[in-house]
């Protein structure tokens, strides 16, 4: 048995209808990771990653956050960075006599597997402007060597 897709006599295809499994699988794989905690949905910061010939450069979009929130830490070969902040908001009400306060973490972890071309003991790391930028360096043998000639004996 053929299919055969089904045209209109105008030449104009059906729109399509979005079915649940694709909504799902557009959530699920997005650019920004998402995790669920205590019902609520938290993403991850978005990271761009950028090679040049001597380093990859992680750029981690983290705005509101100092760098003493950071951590940066690697094992193995695996970089993990991750933030935790706590956030306090403190609102009196006099005629109740009572304080309430409510507290708000804001946490991350991203991990990256790191490739053998990386010296992992040359990571240097600095957050300006709400970006945490990571450096880290090729090895020696990983980065471009220039032509050269081979005399002929």
């Amino acid at each position: 048995m053929n299919l055969i897709s089904f045209v209109p006599a105008n030449g104009k295809k059906a729109a399509t209808v979005p079915t649940i499994e694709s909504m799902f699988n557009e959530f699920f794989n997005n650019d920004f990771p998402v995790s669920f905690r205590n019902g609520q949905v938290q993403k991850s910061p978005a990271v761009n990653v950028v090679e040049n010939k001597d380093a990859y450069r992680l750029e981690v979009a983290a705005p509101g956050l100092t760098k003493e929130d950071f951590e940066v830490k690697v094992d193995k070969e695996l970089l993990t960075i991750s933030a935790s902040k706590k956030v306090e908001n403190s609102e009196e009400n006099k005629e109740d006599r009572y304080t309430r306060r409510e507290f708000s973490y804001l946490e991350f972890k991203r991990s990256f597997h790191l490739p053998d071309t990386v010296d992992a003991n040359a990571i240097k790391a600095s957050y300006e402007n709400g970006v945490l930028h990571v450096t880290i360096e090729k090895r020696p043998e990983a980065k471009p060597q220039p032509a050269r000639v081979i005399e002929i004996g």
